[in-house]
């Protein structure tokens, strides 16, 4: 039933039986500090023992996430450079896809992490059903846009005409998943938002499986690793033939990723079903709740334009690299993307348990709690992602050569993993805090603080350290400015912004605005 337009159902919140502590039983005395989460499947653990279990699950899933498109950039070097290129340009396409899923499970993060907090499972419950509803139909518009867009797309980035077609084949057939893509965000958001972060690690596993198999099955590419020794050559040896005999290349690896996205929405939409995640999604909660959906909306809503601000400014980014008229150029941007996403995966599992938890503690009332773990997750980021860019620093070029053959690749890839090495603690610390401004529902200065570091620091520093002229339908327009640095030039902007990034949204979590948002 309704009242006062939020959602009651005891019936959906079983008494508790023996000797198992209800949330009354949790209960403090008032005034007294509150120590451990009451509530949920958290309920009981204090700070350190949230975030471990919590951030070691999110972050093995981050790692599975990451081998998804990194096996598809594997196998594509291992077809060409323009392969690479083609899909280095779709990647940045299908971000925006995960990204409509992303902005609305922000948003379901907070809404449910904030009623598991308070114990009201039935809003938890409806806050799920509304959010995969609103996650299909964000799936079925987003395919259908990137699809009729990928022709254009490629245009824009400047490709050969040979990587245009690789890019134009791979997103057509990878826009037919863009439904199960949204859908499996959704549902593994609304997971971690109820405490339960390990299901969804078991999703991801499923989906790199299936990626793997039926990618590299398809793509009928060998697995190599490459060196470059004293007298410079490139030795590349075979470390796994591969038996099948499938010759697919783009078009292979593409239906490897749609199969593997569509059975990790299957898998979602199960264990949602089941209920054991902590949330349960039930056939009547699809039909829309315009209170509730209505709620998602006002914190996905500034989620989304501020991911899309970002995904515009590095679409921009990518195309200021195609306009360097260097073929290969845009895979080793690519590559050294996919190996730095390596070293902030740390940072990235901290800063979704700060999320989670800053909701929990707050819907629980304690805003000390809540602060206190955000501070917590922030260290211990900094200290993992400074030990991995130091990583990145002193073995780029081993590093790259496990990922790709290309000449190109090895050439420019290690300097750009030199660049961002420097910059990983404050990118570290910059992660955490937005996801906890964001998990305390602090949406709409999030979003401007992206929008202005991207727009008035990212793009003009990147724009003005590569020297890269501009080419607009053919014509091309003279930079002005006294750098010439090319690509490695734009990655010191591109790094430099996140120093910056990192220092904005520091110094919005210590104004502690957020401990007063409602969501």
């Amino acid at each position: 039933m309704e009242r006062h337009g939020e959602l009651t159902e005891p019936a959906e919140s079983p008494p508790d039986v023996g000797c198992a502590p209800g949330a009354a039983d949790l209960m403090v005395a008032e005034g007294a500090p509150v120590e451990r989460i009451r509530t949920g499947r958290l309920a009981g653990l204090g700070m350190w023992a949230s975030i471990w279990v919590l951030s070691w699950p999110i972050l093995l899933d981050s790692v599975m996430n990451w081998l998804v498109g990194a096996v598809d950039t594997v196998l594509a070097a291992g077809v060409s450079e323009a392969a690479t290129d083609g899909i280095g340009g779709g990647a940045y396409i299908v971000w925006f896809i995960a990204m409509m899923g992303m902005s609305l499970g922000v948003g379901a993060t907070a809404l449910v992490s904030r009623s598991v907090g308070k114990g009201r499972k039935a809003v938890a419950n409806a806050a799920v059903g509304q959010a995969v509803t609103l996650g299909a139909i964000l799936g079925v518009l987003t395919g259908a846009l990137v699809a009729a867009a990928a022709p254009l797309m490629g245009t824009l980035l400047g490709l050969s005409p040979e990587a245009h077609r690789s890019m134009t084949v791979y997103l057509w057939i990878v826009a037919l998943a863009a439904p199960a893509v949204t859908v499996m965000e959704v549902g593994i958001a609304c997971c971690r938002g109820a405490g339960d972060s390990f299901r969804p690690l078991i999703i991801m596993a499923l989906v790199n499986a299936v990626n793997v198999l039926v990618s590299w099955a398809l793509a009928g590419v060998d697995l190599t690793r490459t060196v470059v020794n004293e007298a410079g050559e490139k030795v590349t040896t075979v470390i796994l033939v591969n038996p099948f005999s499938f010759d697919m290349g783009v078009a292979g690896i593409a239906i490897g990723t749609v199969a593997a996205w569509s059975v990790g929405a299957v898998a979602a939409l199960a264990l949602l079903v089941d209920g054991r995640a902590g949330v349960r999604l039930m056939g009547r909660r699809l039909r829309p709740h315009w209170i509730t959906m209505g709620r998602l909306i006002r914190q996905g809503v500034p989620n989304f334009l501020e991911i899309l601000g970002m995904w515009a400014g590095n679409f921009l980014v990518i195309m200021m690299v195609g306009w360097m008229m260097s073929p290969g150029l845009l895979g080793a941007h690519i590559v050294a993307i996919r190996i730095e996403a390596i070293s902030f995966l740390p940072g990235f599992a901290m800063s979704m348990a700060a999320a989670t938890l800053v909701g929990q503690w707050l819907g629980a009332g304690s805003v000390r709690m809540a602060e206190r773990t955000v501070w917590a997750c922030a260290w211990v980021s900094a200290v993992f992602m400074g030990v991995r860019g130091l990583a990145l620093i002193v073995f780029a070029r081993p590093i790259t050569g496990l990922f790709s053959p290309q000449d190109t690749h090895l050439e420019v890839t290690p300097k750009l993993l030199f660049i961002c090495g420097i910059v990983q603690v404050p990118f570290a610390l910059g992660m955490v805090f937005r996801s906890a401004l964001r998990g305390a529902g602090d949406a709409r200065v999030v979003m401007w603080l992206t929008w202005i570091t991207t727009w008035g620091v990212r793009l003009p520093l990147a724009f003005f350290l590569s020297g890269v002229d501009p080419v607009i339908f053919g014509k091309v327009y003279e930079n002005p400015s006294p750098f010439d640095w090319g690509l490695t030039g734009l990655w010191w902007g591109l790094c430099l912004e996140l120093v910056v990034r990192g220092a904005a949204f520091t110094g919005r979590f210590l104004q502690g605005k957020w401990k007063t948002k409602r969501v």
